[in-house]
């Protein structure tokens, strides 16, 4: 009896550190990544390939460093803000001189033989300097969210020009959500974004487009500190940004336009930028209610589905394992989600809190965009699924998140229990 005693007391030692952690959030990612294994061996089972083997291992050397630093005091990168910005745009430039260049886009370097994309960093580097920035700022005014934009520009510029479309629109999602909940104006929000919707509505109605332009009118208005010249400068831009966005439309080829609004109609194109969409509906729509089995999978296993083991891993899942097998995967990802929430809500102070809504952003534009590229909802981005899909670098910056956020639960809980 003593002696098992002393085992368990050894035991509880052991873990003690992490003893207020979120062990419900370790399982979940940790359940979702040996499952993006299991499906990945699926799609590759014909192959000979073994990347879901060095899926599994990257997870694991990702669970290691998530655990080192959900052990850490997050609290320390306040100070290394700006030398971990200026990490992120070097290696971002670097790059630009030494990158591997695969599917079209130079976005690689390769170090010993292991390909790094040094984007997929930046996303969590730029979680921790935006929150690093916006902290201490009880009501941002629309400088200082100008400012933090500025700082933005600069890696989020360098990931576009790759070109990668995929992160950089993760770059804006995490950037609206933690403005969000950093307690910028929602009416700025919508501004900062007005020239986007101008760009897209001026091509697809007139009419539509100009109400929004009054739209964005009445909104800068309302929420801008000098109403007349923002509401001015916000018309004159949307009126720019729609009659640019349309010439540039004009000068596109057919083929790059196809890329864009293919997935409105992919049947339009079969061969061509509509391929990928087809074939994944037709394979999520085959698995039906149970799904075909693992490793059943027609459209699967003939390969009908060209990079399945990264950005089309859903469309697997559902041939497979079908309704079932997906609604479970989105019910896992709600339940992260959740956690994250809960840890932001009751974070120990507003550094942590931003944290846990950056790596949230980061983790549910991911989901939703890759899904819906699935499903045939959105278009092809290069978005993987987190957790799931096949990628080094994005599995490692996941795990990287995960901690930042574990770290901010364990001292959140640990202040608590002190006071």
């Amino acid at each position: 009896m003593f002696q098992r005693i002393q085992v368990r007391n050894r035991w509880t030692s052991i873990f003690k550190p992490w003893e207020e952690a979120d062990p419900w959030l370790f399982a979940a990612c940790i359940g979702l990544t040996i499952f993006g294994g299991i499906m990945i061996h699926s799609v590759e089972i014909n192959q000979g390939l073994i990347d879901w083997w060095r899926h599994w291992v990257t997870g694991g050397v990702g669970l290691f460093l998530a655990i080192i630093i959900s052990r850490c005091r997050y609290e320390i990168l306040i100070q290394w803000k700006w030398p971990i910005y200026i990490l992120i745009n070097l290696s971002l430039i670097a790059v630009r001189f030494i990158g591997t260049t695969g599917l079209g886009a130079q976005r690689w370097i390769n170090i010993g033989g292991f390909y790094l994309q040094p984007s997929e960093f930046a996303k969590v580097g730029m979680i921790v300097t935006l929150a690093a920035l916006l902290h201490d700022k009880t009501v941002p005014t629309v400088r200082d969210m100008l400012r933090m934009l500025a700082i933005m520009a600069v890696p989020w510029g360098l990931i576009f020009a790759e070109p990668n479309l995929g992160t950089s629109l993760v770059f804006g999602a995490i950037t609206m959500g933690m403005f969000y909940w950093g307690n910028v104006n929602p009416g700025w929000l919508i501004l900062l974004f007005s020239p986007l919707f101008s760009v897209l509505l001026n091509n697809v109605s007139t009419p539509i487009w100009i109400a929004w332009v009054v739209v964005a009118g009445i909104i800068a208005w309302r929420s801008l500190p000098w109403p007349w010249f923002g509401t001015f400068a916000t018309v004159l831009v949307n009126v720019v940004s729609g009659h640019v966005g349309h010439v540039f439309w004009g000068v596109l080829k057919d083929y790059q336009k196809m890329r864009l609004t293919g997935f409105l109609n992919p049947e339009k194109d079969p061969l061509g930028s509509g391929y990928h969409l087809i074939q994944s509906r037709i394979a999520i729509g085959a698995g039906e209610l149970h799904g075909r089995g693992l490793n059943q999978g027609t459209q699967t296993q003939l390969n009908f589905i060209p990079e399945q083991h990264t950005d089309f891993i859903f469309s697997a899942i559902g041939e497979e394992l079908g309704f079932i097998g997906c609604i479970s995967v989105l019910v896992v990802f709600w339940f992260i989600c959740f956690r994250l929430v809960t840890i932001a809500q009751t974070a120990n102070d507003n550094f942590g809190s931003l944290l846990a809504i950056g790596v949230l952003s980061m983790l549910i534009f991911q989901v939703f965009v890759n899904i819906g590229m699935n499903i045939g909802l959105a278009p092809v981005t290069g978005i993987p699924l987190p957790f799931l899909s096949y990628g080094n670098a994005s599995l490692l910056s996941n795990f990287l998140g995960l901690g930042l956020v574990e770290a901010v639960a364990n001292q959140r809980q640990r202040k608590k229990r002190w006071n």
